[in-house]
């Protein structure tokens, strides 16, 4: 028999402390930003609502360092984001999402954008990423399966040889933005390459293979 669990919704349609999962799924289901967390004793839930959803994830984020020297490669921390990026053709229809690793929650999801390619959502995807997490003054981990697209992260440019055409215009601006915001912008997520040898592949994968 399964161990009972206490949801703690933060933001959704009614927010407060719930003793299954049905409730707190129809109050955070396709709601927009919705901010929840499960909880093995009513205890803990109770501490944590009234800490808030940022408070408890940022002081599960400070574990994240001792986890990963303790383990190594060996297993992904769940508490984290996770993006990654689709595209239909090269160049073809592209999007890119966000995926929280814990609860497989959909966080953003971007796109389709014509003429577009895999590296580019990949590149546009971390940015978000990043930014959402400064906006939310979260510090945990950001997964990215793309070593192209991290480097691209650390030089602040998108090196791709796509050309600029009419149909991907809009793309184009949203890569100039993205990298205005890594010139003007500070950060302090850690970033890290998903393992997908090890830990198959990674909660954002649109699952197209």
């Amino acid at each position: 028999m399964a161990k009972k669990k206490f949801y703690v919704v933060w933001k959704g349609r009614e927010t407060g402390i719930f003793d299954n999962w049905e409730n707190c799924k129809k109050n955070v289901t396709q709601f927009e930003g919705a901010q929840y967390k499960a909880f093995s004793t009513e205890e803990e839930a109770k501490a944590a609502f009234q800490k808030g959803f940022w408070s408890v994830v940022t002081k599960a984020a400070s574990r994240h360092g001792a986890l990963l020297a303790a383990n190594g490669a060996n297993q992904p921390i769940k508490e984290s984001l996770a993006v990654d990026a689709a595209c239909s053709g090269n160049p073809g229809k592209m999007e890119y999402r966000g995926v929280d690793v814990e609860s497989g929650r959909e966080i953003f999801h971007q796109g389709p954008f014509e003429e577009g390619t895999n590296n580019i959502g990949e590149f546009l995807a971390i940015v978000h990423g990043l930014a959402y997490l400064k906006q939310n003054d979260c510090s945990i981990i950001l997964y990215s399966d793309s070593a192209i697209a991290l480097t691209w992260i650390k030089a602040k440019k998108c090196r791709t040889k796509l050309a600029r055409t009419e149909k991907n215009n809009r793309l184009f601006e949203l890569i100039e933005r993205a990298e205005i915001w890594l010139q003007q912008n500070s950060y302090s997520t850690r970033l890290l390459k998903w393992e997908t040898s090890r830990w198959g592949e990674i909660p954002a994968d649109f699952g197209r293979k």
